[in-house]
């Protein structure tokens, strides 16, 4: 599978799950470490720690292969690197306070994202 196959599936099951404010950042020529980082939220560090379970088992039952996981154990803060695309999942108050988006995201890229996330849902 392709890295873009890769960030694909991790999209599916992060909206399959009900997982928040999705962003994609693309590193691509910017970072060795991967080609994708994903970040998004749960409501609940239960939700966050079942968001990144299911995750890694989807990606194992494509690939093969598992992904290492980080931080299960508390829900605050899980990050999975599948290699290709590296997602951290956040309860919405942990993910305020550290703002990755900031520091990975261009900064015209990251007003339009907080423009989509403030919009009231229809």
């Amino acid at each position: 599978m392709s890295s873009d196959q890769h960030l694909a599936l991790v999209l599916s099951s992060l909206d399959d799950d009900k997982a928040e404010d999705i962003v994609t950042i693309d590193l691509r020529g910017r970072s060795a470490m991967a080609d994708h980082m994903v970040i998004a939220s749960g409501r609940s560090a239960r939700q966050v720690g079942a968001i990144a379970e299911k995750l890694a088992d989807r990606f194992k039952q494509a690939t093969g292969r598992s992904p290492r996981i980080e931080g299960k154990e508390t829900g605050d803060w899980v990050l999975i690197d599948t290699d290709d695309v590296i997602v951290h999942v956040f309860r919405p108050e942990v993910r305020e306070f550290y703002q990755l988006e900031k520091m990975w995201m261009p900064a015209d890229a990251l007003s339009r994202v907080r423009e989509a996330v403030s919009r009231p849902a229809p």
